[in-house]
């Protein structure tokens, strides 16, 4: 795809949800392959995402021209989603809508990310988050070894 349109952030809507899933499934499959292989499929994955992320998280899509690219879903304080189209990385995108998230989080946000990830792991400690605990894998339905990250905005003076 070109880089020829702006990017923008904008609210996801129900309407988003397959598209959603597509991206959900495309970017773990090209950016974590030591996940075990995906049960849901693609009609499981857009239930999913219709019936509780977009339900329980607010959720928020990047579109470039008319294109969802990405999105992120924020449950409380916790960054529960952030996935981009495998095509659209290292463009800013993530950054976008990490920064969507951090805008609505003004006592931070946590996450939870695979101790594997060390691309996901590098963005987010650019970003300015912090490690506040690791476990081996018994608070994930994977059971793979994952860390607990915080950010907290620096006070202004």
């Amino acid at each position: 795809m070109s880089d020829d349109g702006e990017t923008r952030i904008r609210q996801a809507r129900e309407a988003d949800a397959a598209v959603i899933a597509d991206i959900h499934l495309s970017s773990r499959a090209a950016t974590m392959p030591y996940l075990p292989p995906q049960r849901r499929d693609h009609e499981q994955v857009t239930r999913w995402v219709r019936d509780l992320v977009l339900k329980e998280c607010r959720t928020w899509v990047a579109v470039r021209n008319t294109e969802v690219i990405g999105y992120a879903a924020l449950d409380g304080d916790v960054l529960d989603q952030l996935y981009l189209r495998p095509d659209v990385r290292r463009q800013g995108v993530g950054t976008l809508l990490l920064d969507e998230i951090r805008r609505h989080s003004p006592d931070g946000v946590s996450l939870h990310v695979f101790q594997q990830n060390t691309e996901a792991r590098a963005f987010y400690e650019k970003h300015d988050f912090t490690v506040l605990d690791t476990n081996e894998g018994d608070r994930n339905m994977e059971g793979l070894p994952d860390m607990t990250l915080r950010w907290t905005p620096q006070p202004t003076r």
